[in-house]
C-alpha cells in the first residue's frame, strides 16, 4: 500500500512541502506504544536528512514508546560527532538529550550481528543463473530486535551493484553482516556494471528481496528521489511498492542520455566523496558513455584515501577487470567479494588474454592519491593541479565531456547500446 506519492520529474519539493506532506502520513501510522527504529543513510548520499530527522521526531516522538535511529553504513566507517551534526543537525549527545539514540552500524563487530536465515545453494543458483552456487547466511545488526517496527528512509539512484539503490539496500548491506554483502557485490561484478546499473529488476536486487523476508518486523519505507540537491519525489508505504515507484521516477530524472560516446570524460567528484571507495561512483555512472579506448578521469583533489575500511586489501589486489580475477581465481578467491567487485567496477570491463590484461578504457585519478600509489594499484595518474577544467568544458563536439558533481546521475547512450565485454 502507498500512503504518500508526491512529486514528478518536472518539479522540486520545497522543505515546507516535504514537511507538510510527510508529517500527517507519519502521524497516522499505527505506532502507539511501539518501539521504532529508523534506518537512515550516511553522508555519502544526497538527501535532506536534517529535514527528515526533524519531521520524524515531531511526528513520532510523542506517540511511540521509543524512537531511535541507525545509520546504514554498510562497510563505511562510523560517523564522527562533527559529521553527524552536519548530517542530522544534532550530535550523538544532543540526540540523547532529546530521548533519541543514534547508532552506527558496525558490520565488523560479530557480537553485534545475528543470523536470521540462509539463502540456500539452490536458491542462489536459481537467482544467479548458476553464477553463484553457495548457500549464503544472512546476518543483520541484532539491535533491530530491541524494536517492534522499522522505518527505512533514503534516496533512490541508479546503482552499479543492484540496478537502483534504496529500499532493502539500507538493510543489505546497510545494517548487514559481511557474508551476504560480499556475495551479492561479487555477483554484480560477474554480470558487470554496464549490464546492471540503471536496470530496475535485477537478479542482484532479488537477493535483497529474498533476504528481507527473514526480517520479522513490519517495515515502512520513506523513499526520496533527488534531482541534484532538490527533492522531486517522495513515496511512503509498503517497502517494495514505495521503492518501485521511486525507482521509476529515478529512471526519469537521474539518467542523462547522450547521442554519442566520448573519447575523454572528466568526472568531477562532489565533496561528499572523501575516499575512492565511494568516489568510484564517478566511474560507474559514466562508463557507458566512454568510447572504446577512451579515458575517464576522476577529478577529486579531496580524495586522499583509497578506502578507510578496505584500503589494505585494495593495495594488495589493485584495480583490475573481472576477467583478470577469474583467470586467477585460486589466487584471489580469499579476498572479500565487495573488494574485488569495487576493483572491477572502477577499472571497468575488459579482457584477460595469455596473461595480459586489456581494459576497455583507461581510468585516471586526478586526486590527492600520490602517483606511486596510483601506479601500485594499477590506475592512471594525473596531477589535478595541471587540469584546467575551464578549458575543457563545452567541448562535447570534440569528444570531451566534463561532468560536474558526478556520481549520482547515470549517463547512457540514446540508442540503448552499452559496453559489452563479449564484443571487445
Amino acid at each position: 500500500m502507498i500512503l504518500l506519492e508526491k512529486g514528478d520529474a518536472h518539479s522540486a519539493l520545497s522543505s515546507r512541502e516535504i514537511e507538510e506532506s510527510l508529517f500527517p502520513v507519519l502521524s497516522s501510522l499505527p505506532l502507539e506504544n511501539r518501539k521504532v527504529l529508523v534506518i537512515i543513510p550516511d553522508s555519502t548520499r544526497t538527501v535532506p536528512m536534517k529535514i527528515l530527522f526533524n519531521v520524524l521526531e515531531k511526528a513520532l516522538s510523542e506517540k511511540v514508546k521509543k524512537l531511535d535511529f541507525m545509520i546504514a553504513l554498510g562497510t563505511h566507517p562510523p560517523m564522527s560527532d562533527e559529521e553527524l551534526k552536519r548530517h542530522l543537525g544534532v550530535t550523538y549527545r544532543e540526540a540523547e538529550e532529546r530521548g533519541i539514540q543514534v547508532f552506527n552500524h558496525r558490520w565488523d563487530k560479530k557480537e553485534n550481528l545475528q543470523e536470521i536465515g540462509v539463502l540456500s545453494s539452490q536458491e542462489m543458483e536459481e537467482i544467479s543463473s548458476s553464477l553463484i552456487k553457495e548457500a549464503v547466511p544472512v546476518t543483520i545488526n541484532k539491535n533491530i530486535f530491541n524494536y517492534d517496527e522499522l522505518i527505512i528512509v533514503g534516496p533512490v539512484f541508479p546503482h552499479e551493484v543492484v540496478g537502483f539503490s534504496g529500499g532493502y539496500k539500507y538493510l543489505f548491506p546497510g545494517i548487514a553482516g559481511e557474508e551476504i554483502t560480499h556475495k551479492f557485490h561479487w555477483f554484480s561484478a560477474l554480470i558487470t556494471n554496464p549490464k546492471v546499473i540503471g536496470h530496475k529488476d535485477t537478479p542482484v536486487r532479488e537477493i535483497l528481496n529474498r533476504a528481507a523476508r527473514f526480517i520479522p518486523h513490519p517495515i515502512t519505507l520513506v523513499s526520496l528521489v533527488m534531482k541534484g540537491e532538490e527533492v522531486c519525489g517522495l513515496f511512503v508505504g509498503d517497502a517494495q511498492e514505495a521503492w518501485s515507484r521511486a525507482a521509476d521516477l529515478s529512471s526519469q530524472v537521474n539518467i542523462v542520455y547522450k547521442d554519442r560516446p566520448f573519447s575523454t570524460v572528466i568526472s568531477i567528484a562532489p565533496p561528499l566523496y572523501q575516499e575512492l571507495w565511494v568516489g568510484g561512483k564517478c566511474m560507474y555512472k559514466l562508463e557507458p558513455v566512454v568510447a572504446d579506448g577512451g579515458k575517464l578521469i576522476i577529478y577529486a583533489p579531496q580524495i586522499k584515501e583509497i578506502s578507510v575500511t578496505h584500503g589494505k586489501y585494495l593495495r594488495e589486489v589493485g584495480y583490475h577487470t573481472r576477467d583478470f580475477f577469474l583467470a586467477q581465481w585460486e589466487k584471489y578467491r580469499h579476498y572479500p567479494g565487495a573488494v574485488l567487485a569495487h576493483s572491477t567496477h572502477v577499472k571497468g570491463i575488459g579482457k584477460y588474454i595469455n596473461g595480459q590484461e586489456y581494459p576497455r578504457i583507461e581510468v585516471i585519478l586526478a586526486t590527492g592519491i600520490p602517483k606511486d600509489v596510483c601506479e601500485e594499484i594499477n590506475l592512471g595518474y594525473l596531477d589535478y593541479r595541471t587540469l584546467r577544467l575551464e578549458d575543457l568544458a563545452g567541448r562535447e563536439e570534440e569528444g570531451i565531456l566534463v561532468v560536474p558533481r558526478a556520481g549520482e546521475m547515470l549517463y547512457k547512450l540514446s540508442d540503448g547500446t552499452v559496453p559489452d565485454i563479449d564484443k571487445l
